[in-house]
């Protein structure tokens, strides 16, 4: 079964672009961008997934994989990436087989890891350097939002190089917008995370609350997801947490390493995170109950 949901793109042109990093997030992402019709090169650290991803978009615009990630930015003009943490990033970007290494003058990256405000920086005065352009882009949206091409995308970097990416970046976001300057895309989407962290565990409580209270906690979702309760957690993980369901995309390992690069960075500009970093601790509960691959949502269940 296919990760990429096909939707109605945008028109722009085709462009050769490169798509470094084919995880939960970047396969489907570089399968919306072989849809909308580019030319697209990939690399993966494991070369099957690649030749995977191949295979599936055979029938698009002359997909092909490469064995580095110099290899596969050597010939775009867009070079797409999306990988883990910023060790990952550095691996990719850098050195004699990073994509830096092979890119063209005038090309430019687009990163899509959530990954500190600090190695966008880097990467941003490196590529500088190099006469090479850099967009800092984490996501939101989760698994679903890939797969349906519905990614809300944050952005730092100059605007004249962030309206030459978005029609292109369109085949695979809902929303693609500028924040401000290099790193304003990390740090958007750090508040981003801020704000999900409180969310999921005031309604991990409210739920708890009602099932203890022996009221029926699903027609409660409902009645409170029509007032001033509502939220997208609520609508899209509220039931699924009272049926104890877990696998709905977004893992706490990651919620962890971005709760991290959020408290990280609030120690060096001085804001005050005190549910932030309850919420974080409550997260390393969850993986000493095994629930490290679990959703987001499972945050409930160091309450049962």
């Amino acid at each position: 079964m296919s990760r990429t949901k096909p939707k109605t793109y945008e028109s722009s042109t085709p462009t050769n672009v490169a798509f470094i990093g084919l995880g939960v997030m970047g396969y489907p992402m570089a399968g919306h961008l072989a849809l909308a019709g580019h030319s697209v090169t990939v690399y993966n650290r494991n070369a099957a997934k690649s030749k995977e991803w191949c295979a599936e978009f055979a029938s698009t615009n002359k997909p092909r994989s490469e064995s580095t990630p110099k290899q596969a930015a050597s010939q775009a003009d867009i070079i797409f990436c999306c990988v883990g943490n910023d060790d990952d990033l550095r691996s990719v970007i850098f050195g004699p087989d990073g994509a830096l290494a092979g890119m063209k003058a005038g090309a430019t990256l687009v990163d899509h890891t959530t990954a500190s405000a600090n190695v966008a920086r880097e990467i941003y005065q490196a590529a500088r350097k190099a006469g090479i352009h850099f967009i800092d882009a984490p996501v939101s949206g989760g698994e679903a939002g890939a797969q349906n091409g519905l990614l809300t995308v944050m952005c730092g970097g100059d605007a004249t190089v962030f309206e030459k990416v978005k029609p292109i970046a369109m085949s695979f976001s809902r929303a693609f917008t500028l924040m401000g300057e290099s790193g304003a895309g990390q740090l958007t989407k750090m508040v981003n995370q801020i704000c999900i962290a409180g969310l999921v565990q005031g309604l991990s409580e409210g739920i708890a609350f009602g099932m203890q209270a022996g009221l029926d906690v699903n027609l409660v979702l409902d009645v409170i997801g029509k007032g001033a309760a509502q939220s997208w957690q609520m609508d899209n993980r509220g039931k699924t947490m009272v049926a104890d369901q877990f696998n709905f995309g977004f893992a706490v390992d990651w919620m962890r390493k971005d709760l991290g690069l959020v408290i990280d960075e609030a120690k060096r500009n001085g804001a005050r995170l005190p549910v932030t970093a309850l919420v974080d601790q409550f997260y390393a509960d969850v993986q000493k109950l095994g629930g490290s691959r679990w959703d987001t949502s499972s945050l409930i269940k160091r309450l049962r």
